[in-house]
């Protein structure tokens, strides 16, 4: 008996970003159980039946579904859909900062909690919120997730004075007598975090699912959620607790969950990571609990350990092998230890537990030192095989060495080009010019044969691949549109192969998604319009989503493309 496809694509412009033969492009496709089932127009025609969602393409591209291997999903929910929005559509300068503030609702809690600033944008943000809305605590998170403003009542309440010591792989920063500016970078937030409230479900919940929801409508299917458990006051707005990765696992139980999602547990924050904190983490029986709820890990997946290895170079918390920024330091580990060598000497242990334990570590790196001791760590530690997939998150790097080291050994590359794009500017004067021209080596990865993703980082820049593709093709910033003579640009579909395939590989499921071959997971995303070339790259944030199929289950579908979708008679 003829078994017919759920759904067929015809007239498309199929990119099956094969591994095997990358340039692959059919005109069809079928789908049946959630699974591709037939590539070609012949195949498709024959599984066509009269129960069968047909659409026609019109010459779009259909592509796997996006994989954004590097996406703080609930904090780009929180910050999206649970915080005080202080982006700069929102609020353009600090005067403008502090009337969002100073007329923002309080919460359920007592808290004011805001998000989304950006020194790049507003200048410095040393205690600009200090003084807003006495007697209630403020706390306001930038845009990167690795500092925080907080007013007079909320350091009140964490106990922070001018008597506070310093924070280990943090700064809390001072006025000229000692006393706290309200601004606190790295290892330093957990000050504040820490005392701050959780996030109610009643809140998180339907945040979750409208962030679910606008990942889908811009064909977004997979990603990693690098950072949830007991470490998340350290890290971002402190909204990715045990108690978040627990609520994902109840909308997965409850088939709510779409998205496929991959968790980096988190047990030290941005600053004084131990091989104690790591060791108790690991023992806690957090790495079982979705696989305790009999979840299908296709679809909520614990993989491994995120590791701050050093903090950011704007801060001046990035770990080079030269001096840079206004303060000329070479800067260090944010690792607990009192030199450098006890630092990584502490990595290294920290390393072997994640990797005696079975899973992936994913370690931030921003300095080219930070990122060199980190691959160390990651051979010293045994996996010499690449077997676990230990990962570099954001990586810098003084020469090609490191790359080969780590093509050899199966160490993946997690990088972000949007925030190179957008921050350019400011990373260029921090940096000088001749690192940040070999900021982020695409090509010279892609050369070297490491095995290589492309991120948003969102909530740090936006979540739409689509201007992430454009970045790593064009290599230009705020001010400057790239050089077309630049050594480290890469291809439109390598850019997108990076973001399907090789993002799979990322997560162990280059066997069942990543790219659009028989038998693989039916992730699909739709264009309106065929795939770009590379001198026409620009074009591609203005092409539309038109349908996004997530496990053969239709998760988005634009409202101008209804009239697309039929049954055929």
């Amino acid at each position: 008996m003829q078994e017919f496809a759920d759904l067929v694509i015809i007239n498309a412009g199929v990119h099956t970003m094969d591994p095997g033969d990358p340039g692959r492009i059919s005109d069809a496709l079928a789908v049946k159980n959630g699974l591709v089932s037939g590539l070609g127009r012949a195949h498709v025609d024959a599984m066509t039946g009269p129960a069968t969602i047909v659409v026609d393409a019109a010459g779009g591209a259909l592509i796997p579904g996006i994989n954004d291997a590097h996406l703080h999903f609930v904090s780009a929910a929180m910050a999206s859909f649970g915080y005080v929005r202080l982006d700069a559509s929102t609020a353009a300068d600090w005067a403008a900062v502090v009337d969002v503030i100073e007329t923002a609702p309080v919460g359920a809690d007592g808290w004011i909690r805001a998000h989304g600033w950006d020194e790049v944008t507003l200048g410095p943000a040393t205690g600009q919120l200090l003084d807003v809305r006495p007697g209630i605590p403020v706390v306001a998170f930038d845009q990167t997730g690795h500092q925080l403003l907080a007013n007079r009542e909320a350091l009140r309440l964490a106990g922070v004075s001018a008597a506070t010591p310093d924070a280990g792989g943090g700064v809390l920063v001072r006025a000229a007598d000692g006393s706290p500016t309200g601004l606190l970078q790295d290892g330093a937030m957990a000050l504040v975090s820490k005392v701050m409230p959780p996030v109610p479900e009643e809140t998180l919940r339907p945040a979750l699912l409208r962030m679910q929801e606008q990942l889908h409508s811009l064909g977004i299917t997979s990603l990693t959620d690098p950072g949830l458990g007991p470490a998340s006051a350290g890290l971002m707005d402190g909204a990715g607790s045990t108690a978040a990765l627990a609520l994902l696992g109840d909308l997965a139980v409850e088939e709510l969950l779409t998205l496929r999602i991959n968790v980096l547990m988190l047990f030290a924050g941005t600053g004084g990571a131990t091989a104690r904190a790591v060791e108790e983490g690991l023992g806690s029986g957090l790495a079982e609990a979705c696989s305790s709820k009999g979840i299908d890990s296709r679809q909520l997946r614990i993989a491994g350990v995120k590791v701050f290895a050093d903090g950011i170079p704007r801060s001046g918390t990035a770990w080079m092998s030269e001096p840079y920024g206004k303060a000329c330091t070479h800067g260090q580990l944010v690792i607990q230890g009192d030199s450098d060598a006890e630092r990584v000497a502490e990595l290294h242990r920290i390393l072997r537990l994640i990797d005696g334990a079975g899973l992936q570590a994913g370690i931030h790196a921003t300095g080219d030192a930070a990122t060199g001791a980190a691959v160390e760590a990651i051979l010293a530690a045994g996996d010499v095989a690449g077997d676990r997939r230990h990962y570099i998150i954001h990586g810098a790097f003084s020469d090609t060495t490191t790359l080969s080291t780590m093509a050899d050994h199966g160490i993946g590359y997690s990088t972000n080009p949007l925030i190179r794009s957008e921050a350019g500017d400011i990373m260029r004067r921090v940096l000088g010019e001749e690192r940040f021209a070999r900021h982020q080596p695409l090509r010279s990865a892609l050369d070297a044969g490491v095995c290589f993703n492309l991120a948003s980082d969102a909530p740090v820049t936006s979540p739409d691949w689509r201007r992430t593709i454009v970045a790593a093709v064009r290599r230009g910033t705020a001010s400057t549109p790239g050089d077309p003579n630049d050594p480290e640009r890469i291809t439109g579909l390598q850019a997108l192969a990076s973001m399907t395939s090789k993002a799979a590989w990322q997560d162990h499921a280059e066997h069942f998604k990543g790219s659009l071959l028989p038998g693989m997971a039916a992730d699909l995303c739709l264009l309106s319009d065929p795939w770009p070339g590379d001198g026409d790259i620009e074009t591609l944030p203005g092409t539309r989503i038109t349908l996004t199929v997530a496990g053969g289950r239709i998760v988005h579908q634009a409202a101008t493309e209804l009239s697309a979708l039929s049954n055929r008679s």
